[in-house]
Parts: C-alpha cells; structure tokens; sequence
C-alpha cells in the first residue's frame, strides 16, 4: 500500500449541514441519529412505505451505511491521528494526490464539507504550517493550496498508521476476493445512471 494511499474512510461521511454548518454524526451522511449498534432505524422508516418490511435496497443502504459507521467510530478511536481531526488528516490526504497546487472550490468537491467549513479548516492547517496558500497566477484575486513539506511528512506518517489499521479490520472479515468485489460494487454505485428516470423522461418529452 503507498502511504499516501490511506484515507480515511470518511471521505463521504461528512455533509454540509443547514446553514453551512457540518453534521457530526460520522456515519449518517442525513444527520440523523445512530444507535450504539450503528443502525440507522430511522433512515429505513423514512425511506420505506408504511408497510414494506422487506425492500432489497432499502436493506443494503442500511447494511452499507452501519458497517461505515461501525468502521468510522473504530478508525476515529485509534490512537493513530496525532493532533489532527480525521477530517483534517481527509484534507492533508486528498492534497497529496494533487500533483499541482488547487483551488478551494476544487477541494470542497473531494472533501463534502461545505465552503464556510473547509476554508476555516484550511485557515487552521496553514497556521501550523500544512498547508501553503499561493496566489492564482490565472486569477491574482484567487488562492490555491498545497501540501507544505512538513503537511505531506505528517500525511505519510498518519497514512501508514491508518492503511494498516483498515487493512486489518477488512481482512479480518472479508477475504480478497470479497473486497475486490466490495470495491467493484462501491465503484458501480458511484457510476452515473444508464437509463433516464421516468420523471426525466418525462420532462423531457414536455419540454
């Protein structure tokens, strides 16, 4: 595994909340409330009929987005972040996969914070000296980021730690050709649709 290779599995966990502000709850990318367990009982009475107990897709958002909270509140546990907030080790980390330096707006699409938050997250990792701040050459009103040295020495240090931590929790549960299928379906999931919707359809025949 390359050390800069291990993010945290939070690159998706974290949603911009009412208001510019962020919802803390790590799994639940609604806000809503996560028992000990990590279930997400409410999400399902929302999104299913009054009556349908048994829904194929229902059942697997529910499995997919308790095995994220219960993987997440493991990880954040670990004593493997130093003086960062994963979230902060998520901005080091999707910096390091950038071979030039990128705007704010181009980091808020990778991370799922809103503005507000991440440009005080940023202001936060520069102060210690993370992150470094240089004028857009194409806009001079503009600013993009990068990874100082030192913000990708702590990345790489942090990386190592947390890759090894994800590759034990996983392999202990899934052998590889179920993560290499785990990761085929998280892939296809992400994939824009192939067909139109109904209503899309629709719209676009009374347009």
């Amino acid at each position: 595994m390359e050390e800069s290779s291990a993010r945290p599995i939070s690159r998706r966990a974290h949603r911009a909340g009412p208001r510019g502000g962020e919802y803390s709850n790590l799994g639940s990318p609604t806000g809503i409330e996560l028992s000990d367990d990590g279930r997400i009982g409410a999400l399902v009475q929302r999104v299913v009929p009054p009556g349908d107990n048994k829904h194929p897709a229902n059942d697997a958002w529910e499995a997919l987005l308790s095995a994220h909270a219960t993987l997440m509140r493991r990880f954040g546990a670990q004593d493997v972040w130093e003086d960062l907030t994963m979230r902060e080790y998520d901005v080091l980390y999707t910096l390091s996969k950038c071979p030039d330096p990128i705007r704010l707006t181009e980091l808020n699409r990778h991370v799922l914070l809103s503005q507000p938050a991440l440009s005080r997250m940023v202001d936060r990792l520069a102060d210690r000296g993370l992150v470094s701040r240089t004028t857009d050459p194409s806009d001079g009103r503009g600013v993009r980021l990068a990874l100082t040295a030192g913000g990708r020495a702590v990345q790489h240090r942090i990386g190592r730690r947390h890759g090894r931590s994800v590759a034990q929790s996983m392999l202990a549960r899934l052998t590889p050709a179920e993560l290499r299928q785990l990761e085929e379906l998280c892939v296809k999931l992400v994939q824009p649709p192939l067909v139109q919707t109904r209503q899309e359809q629709s719209n676009k025949e009374t347009q």
